[in-house]
């Protein structure tokens, strides 16, 4: 069985690390190179960077950013904003991320997943899917959050992984940067929908939701807010979470 990743996550904006909730209201968080080695050091099992303005902004997610994080870390790294195609998924494999990320783009266009699959290898290829609750059920959202798509998400994680989709970053836009929880419905229910990993995203305070997050089905946890403040560090969210029985790498 494979173990559990820890996975800070750097939104960026201008070349800065930046929170906010459900991506407004946005402050500064620092650099992006300086934290990614900051939480290397404490532990991380990979680190996730997103342009959140590349999309809005109709380009690719910046390479000057990617580049200097990449100079700074030896574990793996997934970038995503404004990838568009499996051209600029290369440019940013070749720029050094690991993996690549596609939100809006495959919504619109659901054939980039299997396009960036297919040239890469599905290790390559995941899915971002920011989820908004829809009464019962969850709608697809993308260009943080101001368009709702109609999609729904279990139907949509089912398409990107039949696409080529090897993993899902999936993000509660309504829990986002709160501090109330990862959404464990949500996590349960798409999860229970595809077999490869699900990296649960959105709302974490403490380590305890990340555990609850394990427990509701996740097979990874993404967190920004609590590291990025200081609450905790990656060390102390493992040595919670191997006490009460999760596989992490200590």
């Amino acid at each position: 069985m494979l173990k559990t990743r820890i996975i800070p996550c750097l939104d960026c904006k201008d070349g800065r690390v930046v929170k906010g909730v459900r991506f407004e209201g946005l402050r500064d968080a620092g650099s992006p190179a300086e934290l990614a080695a900051a939480y290397e050091r404490q532990g991380a099992d990979e680190i996730v960077v997103l342009d959140i303005s590349a999309t809005t902004e109709g380009r690719n997610a910046a390479l000057a950013t990617v580049r200097a994080v990449r100079r700074e870390l030896a574990i793996p790294l997934t970038v995503g904003g404004g990838v568009g195609s499996a051209e600029q998924a290369g440019v940013l494999l070749d720029a050094g991320a690991d993996k690549v990320s596609v939100n809006s783009a495959a919504v619109r266009d659901p054939s980039i997943i299997e396009a960036i699959a297919n040239r890469f290898g599905r290790q390559c290829a995941v899915i971002a899917i920011d989820a908004a609750r829809k009464g019962a059920a969850w709608e697809v959202v993308t260009h943080s959050g101001k368009n709702r798509t109609g999609l729904d998400v279990i139907a949509w994680v089912r398409e990107s992984v039949e696409r080529g989709a090897g993993e899902v970053l999936l993000t509660s836009f309504d829990r986002d940067g709160t501090r109330s929880g990862y959404d464990l419905e949500l996590l349960t229910a798409v999860s229970s929908a595809v077999s490869v990993p699900v990296i649960a995203s959105g709302g974490a305070a403490h380590a305890e939701h990340l555990l609850d997050a394990l427990r509701a089905g996740a097979t990874d946890v993404l967190a920004a807010s609590i590291f990025h403040d200081g609450d905790l560090t990656v060390g102390a969210v493992k040595a919670y979470l191997a006490q009460h029985g999760a596989r992490v790498r200590l």
